[in-house]
């Protein structure tokens, strides 16, 4: 049984000329102790999906249609105190710049502490017997004098750290992590993705790990969700999209990617730029950039579906279809 679905999923934004949308059907699920990476570039709707499954959307964005389903319970219609409870106990967040996630005027204890407290029916010392623990399994070095700094005492990577213990305080199954390594060094960022398998791997919670570095998904990530103009294009195996890619944007997203072994003068590029979402391409919204476009292609919007050979990727990409409409 999957830990989280995200059925047909829909996004819109009301503006005076009409309706912007945002997120348009996407589906996806998510199994216990998995880590499934989203991916795509600035604009696509990753840290929009994110924020719909925590229950953070910023007004006037309202889902519109669809559902989101965590361990077989829809949330997506919970009033805001309902879900206030299921934020923090049932899905951690952790967020790209660790400190807008702390505040600056308590201590790094306090903050842990009060998160334990307000889901778990603990008392003070173990809340704070708990946090310790947390802050050891994250590798905060001398967690029981640290407990008690302030933010500002920490650098850039151990934040993040607390940052990663203050989204487990309460056992979640589920963690939504928002670029978590884009404001680290290289050095920082490696050992920030080991320890976030290490700590799911331990509560065996399920991630959602939204990021635009293939790296980052190559080295962490189960499956991967490719995302383009609030569509998902491609979704499967990380092995299977990084080196059989499906979809013409997950090829060039690829082909971008400098290689050590190959000796080449410029990297590949992506020509032209995600459009806006008031003048989305009707079609495929990757035609205009797509080198291997065709006229079915400017015309109607490819459904996500199973390539053949390929059981476990779905690719939105009408070059799948032979006439007889199989996948290829």
């Amino acid at each position: 049984m999957n830990l989280l679905d995200v059925k047909n999923l829909v996004v819109e934004f009301p503006n005076r000329n009409g309706i912007i949308r945002a997120l348009d059907g996407i589906s996806f699920s998510i199994a216990p102790g998995e880590i499934l990476g989203v991916v795509g570039e600035s604009g696509a709707g990753k840290s929009l999906t994110g924020a719909s499954i925590i229950g953070l959307l910023e007004p006037p964005g309202r889902i519109t249609h669809g559902e989101i389903i965590l361990q077989g319970r829809q949330i997506d219609n919970l009033p805001n105190a309902q879900m206030r409870h299921i934020r923090g106990r049932k899905i951690g967040a952790i967020f790209q710049d660790p400190l807008t996630s702390l505040n600056p005027l308590y201590s790094i204890g306090k903050q842990i502490t009060e998160t334990i407290q307000a889901h778990l029916p603990i008392s003070n010392d173990e809340a704070r017997e708990r946090a310790i623990a947390l802050l050891q399994d994250t590798g905060i070095a001398a967690a029981s004098e640290r407990i008690d700094h302030y933010p500002h005492q920490f650098s850039g990577g151990m934040r993040q750290r607390v940052v990663i213990a203050l989204a487990l305080a309460a056992e979640p199954q589920l963690i939504v992590a928002d670029e978590p390594t884009t404001a680290l060094d290289v050095s920082i960022q490696a050992q920030i993705i080991n320890l976030l398998k290490t700590v799911c791997k331990k509560y065996n919670a399920a991630v959602m790990l939204i990021t635009h570095d293939m790296g980052v998904i190559a080295e962490t990530c189960d499956r991967v969700a490719v995302m383009y103009a609030g569509r998902i294009v491609e979704i499967g195996p990380v092995n299977q999209v990084i080196h059989q890619p499906q979809h013409p944007y997950t090829a060039g997203l690829m082909a971008s990617i400098p290689d050590i072994e190959t000796d080449r003068p410029r990297l590949n590029q992506i020509d032209g730029s995600m459009p806006r979402l008031n003048s989305i391409p009707i079609g495929c919204a990757f035609n205009p950039r797509c080198p291997a476009a065709i006229s079915k292609c400017q015309q109607l919007k490819p459904e996500l579906k199973e390539v053949k050979n390929f059981s476990e990727t779905k690719s939105a990409c009408w070059l799948q279809e032979d006439q007889s409409g199989v996948c290829l």
